[in-house]
């Protein structure tokens, strides 16, 4: 990597730098860059998991049902013209 570089994002994240950090840094990024192009040779793979246990989905389908009436339930709740009253917020 290069100094102007260097320099560029150092100036982005604020740091002050100098040449000698700023040759420093310039030659650790570029080993970093040179490590991580090792991964660009890796093999590709079609298929791959990031966990070591396969996770299966159990969920049940949904399916929709009515448990109560909702007539009874405006009785039993005490309703006023079909509105239900909550408690006062504060």
């Amino acid at each position: 990597m290069d100094r102007e570089t260097v320099s560029k994002v150092a100036k982005v994240a604020r740091l002050k730098l100098t040449d000698a950090e700023i040759e420093q840094y310039a030659a650790d990024l570029e080993d970093i860059i040179e490590a991580f192009a090792v991964l660009d040779e890796a093999p590709v793979v079609e298929e791959y998991d990031l966990g070591p246990i396969k996770v299966e989905d159990i969920l049940r389908e949904d399916v929709v049902c009515r448990d109560s009436d909702p007539a009874e339930l405006r009785e039993v709740m005490g309703t006023k013209d079909d509105w239900v009253r909550g408690p006062r917020l504060s």
